[in-house]
């Protein structure tokens, strides 16, 4: 597990051990992991994720997307790497310190995505996640809810349509 990851699973255990302490009622809670593309934050579930790893090597794959930035070799794994920001139709940046590959699994399908920063575990319970809004196509947009926290929102999205293939 990279350090990473480690790090937002431990920041999430403290949060976990300070609200239950605190004698609050259970409500579901859900486990997400937070970054930046472009200007916005976006989240996915935990259970998604297999590693948050710094960049690495990539080949380039002809015939494929521009988003597709190519594949690369992950302890002997070779998984392909898709641009969010490009997939998002951003302009393109070079990668730099706070880069990260988040390597996402959805059962059999799994990829690395780029993204701009890795922000924090995070933890909402519910009642603070609201469905996408209704004019996205919910079962072939990519946004599964809008979390709402003290200071921002966030957009959760759809693990299983950013790794589904069109290439």
């Amino acid at each position: 597990m990279s350090e990473q990851l480690e790090q937002v699973l431990k920041n999430q255990q403290r949060q976990m051990d300070g609200e239950l302490g605190k004698g609050q009622q259970e409500e579901n809670i859900t486990q997400l992991v937070g970054f930046i593309v472009g200007e916005e934050e976006y989240a996915i579930p935990i259970l998604n994720i297999q590693e948050i790893i710094k960049p690495i090597e990539y080949t380039r794959v002809p015939s494929t997307p521009g988003y597709v930035l190519g594949a690369f070799n992950l302890r002997g794994n070779v998984i392909p790497l898709i641009d969010l920001r490009m997939k998002f139709n951003l302009p393109s940046q070079n990668q730099n310190e706070e880069t990260r590959y988040i390597v996402m699994k959805d059962g059999e399908n799994i990829a690395g995505f780029v993204i701009d920063k890795l922000t924090e575990a995070i933890r909402l319970k519910d009642s603070q996640i609201e469905p996408a809004p209704e004019t996205l196509h919910k079962e072939q947009g990519t946004i599964s809810g809008i979390g709402k926290r003290e200071d921002s929102i966030l957009t959760i999205l759809r693990v299983e349509a950013l790794l589904k293939r069109s290439f």
